[in-house]
């Protein structure tokens, strides 16, 4: 046999065990297990790198971990190998649109409408992208034409009426009182909807309370007391329900920290929210709460919230969400030794607690920069720093993490923001640790939820954790943009 001959042979052996490798991808992305799907794609690349489908599989599992920026690269690459493969558009595009990169997503739909005219999926895509374009543009002329006016001042909430046939808790005397929320919790419980005077109400007050906070609010354990530290409950009420029926209610003597991502993905967000919110109102010193990243405008108009609160409220209380969202503060130190935020640490060396204490807030979150960390940032297990899998900020080391807690004299960082199957995951020889409280993430994922004790004595985090519990039958992502529904992908 030529030598031509036994490379051919050699190259068609590697194609068809590349190709059984992403049958086997395959088989676990239907089981919905896409840490394994991406595993095996992975392993199929690397015995035929130059296949555009296995890219373009890969970049749906990618999409599905929410490692958008890893999706983005895996579609760009496919598209590299074969610039007709209609998938790797589709692909490119969702990835785009997930990371609020809308413009961007605009071209590819646009590609894959001129391809295939008679595609309705695509035609809907590029219309509702479009739709987004433009109001984004109008957003941005109307807010350099002049400082935009708080929703609170064209609000009449005294003149608001509560109907007759209205059965449900009220605030009593303006007020927020334990009643109210045991009464809040169980109505919310049976699908009922707070009146919206009772929202609004909530909502300004709560405003009030957190533009009062630092952005670093920093509080003091003192022996005997503890603390429960929460992570992403992203609109999972029941589960958020079963936590107070494991731990207790909030308290004086029972506080709580929930760190950022209440909303989003799952549909009973404005039933979480407002709990919490009631929370903060009943006990300000004892209830905390962080921003996440999806405490933001453009995750809310993809992911859910912006859409939920429209279909049980109205536009403008979403306007008054966005900007309460904007005053909810950013870190929380305890003690002067642990340090929580949603996301995680920063893109450079030499950021210190008063560099965290200056950051402007009150605003959508920049690109890039500390604030931005703060809410984006993961943990890798390798020293130094690499992209982000999810496009945004930054992916740091066990060394990146030793020197931060080192110039700032802390003993570890607590961060939420990733699933994990056991509900928390300690990593960085103990000083960097997540904790996640949504238990079978957008029903399909299967972990665990956790939270974590702090006790003043000594600071040694006590995981506790929780399995989902069952909910009304409405799908996660049931208010999200049409263009997240991935199924058509």
């Amino acid at each position: 046999m030529t030598e031509y001959g036994s490379e051919k042979m050699a190259e068609e052996e590697r194609n068809a065990s590349a190709e059984k490798l992403k049958e086997k991808a395959n088989n676990y992305f239907k089981d919905k297990d896409y840490e394994n799907a991406i595993k095996y794609y992975t392993d199929a690349l690397e015995l035929n790198p130059s296949n555009a489908i296995y890219y373009s599989n890969r970049s749906l599992a990618y999409l599905r971990t929410e490692c958008y920026g890893y999706a983005l690269g895996d579609a760009t690459r496919a598209l590299e190998l074969d610039k007709n493969y209609i998938k790797g558009y589709y692909r490119r595009a969702t990835s785009n649109m997930a990371l609020g990169k809308f413009k961007a997503a605009l071209k590819d739909y646009e590609t894959v409408v001129r391809v295939r005219p008679s595609d309705k999926d695509a035609k809907m895509k590029y219309q509702e992208c479009n739709k987004i374009v433009k109001q984004k543009a109008f957003e941005r002329a109307i807010a350099s034409d002049e400082l935009k006016r708080s929703v609170v001042d064209s609000l009449d909430i005294e003149n608001m009426t509560i109907e007759d046939d209205y059965d449900g808790p009220k605030l009593e005397d303006g007020k927020v009182t334990l009643k109210f929320m045991k009464d809040l919790m169980a109505w919310f419980k049976d699908q009922k909807k707070l009146h919206r005077k009772c929202a609004y109400q909530m909502l300004v007050q709560v405003k009030e309370v957190l533009s009062k906070r630092p952005s670093l609010v920093e509080i003091t354990l003192i022996e005997t007391e503890k603390i429960t530290i929460c992570g992403d409950t992203h609109g999972q009420y029941y589960d958020l329900l079963n936590i107070f029926e494991l731990n207790g209610l909030p308290s004086i003597t029972n506080p709580y920290l929930f760190n950022g991502d209440f909303v989003d993905r799952g549909s009973f967000s404005v039933e979480v929210i407002l709990t919490l919110f009631g929370f903060k109102l009943l006990y300000p010193e004892h209830f905390h709460l962080l921003r996440g990243n999806h405490e933001t405008d453009n995750m809310n108009q993809m992911y859910g919230f912006e859409g939920e609160v429209k279909a049980k409220y109205t536009a403008q209380m979403f306007q008054l969400f966005s900007e309460v969202f904007q005053w909810l503060p950013l870190a929380q130190c305890i003690n002067n030794k642990v340090l929580v935020m949603h996301g995680g640490l920063f893109s450079e060396d030499g950021v210190t607690l008063d560099d965290i204490r200056k950051i402007d807030r009150n605003r959508q979150p920049p690109d890039s920069g500390p604030m931005c960390d703060l809410l984006w940032s993961d943990p890798q297990p390798q020293d130094g720093r690499s992209i982000s899998k999810r496009g945004v900020s930054c992916q740091f080391g066990p060394d990146v993490t030793e020197r931060f807690l080192e110039q700032n004299k802390l003993q570890y960082i607590v961060r939420s923001h990733e699933v994990k199957a056991e509900g928390y995951e300690d990593t960085h020889s103990g000083k960097c640790i997540t904790v996640f409280s949504a238990p079978n993430y957008c029903d399909q994922m299967g972990n665990k939820g956790a939270y974590i004790h702090l006790r003043g004595s000594d600071l040694k985090p006590e995981f506790h954790q929780f399995t989902a519990v069952p909910h009304p039958n409405v799908k996660p992502m049931a208010y999200a943009n049409s263009l997240m529904q991935l199924g058509m992908m």
